[in-house]
C-alpha cells in the first residue's frame, strides 16, 4: 500500500489522487471519481471534495493508498 503524507488535518479526494500521481489533473480526477472508479475505505465514492483524514484509504486502478 502506498502512503500519502499530509501536513493538514485532511486532504480532498481529488487532491489526493493528484498528489499520489494516480491522475495528471483535477479534471481527470473529477472524471474518474464521477465514473465510480475510486473507492474510499472500501466503498465507491462519487464526491471529489470528500475529505480524507489520516488513516483513510482509497483505491484506484488496483492501487491502494493510505493517508498518513
Amino acid at each position: 500500500m502506498n502512503e500519502i503524507t499530509i501536513k493538514d488535518e485532511f486532504i480532498k479526494l481529488g487532491q489526493a489522487l493528484k498528489l499520489a500521481g494516480a491522475v495528471y489533473s483535477g479534471v481527470e480526477a473529477k472524471e474518474v471519481i464521477l465514473d465510480g472508479l475510486v473507492e474510499v475505505n472500501g466503498e465507491v465514492e462519487l464526491r471529489r471534495g470528500r475529505k480524507l483524514f489520516k488513516g483513510d484509504t482509497f483505491t484506484f486502478e488496483k492501487e491502494s493508498y493510505k493517508i498518513v
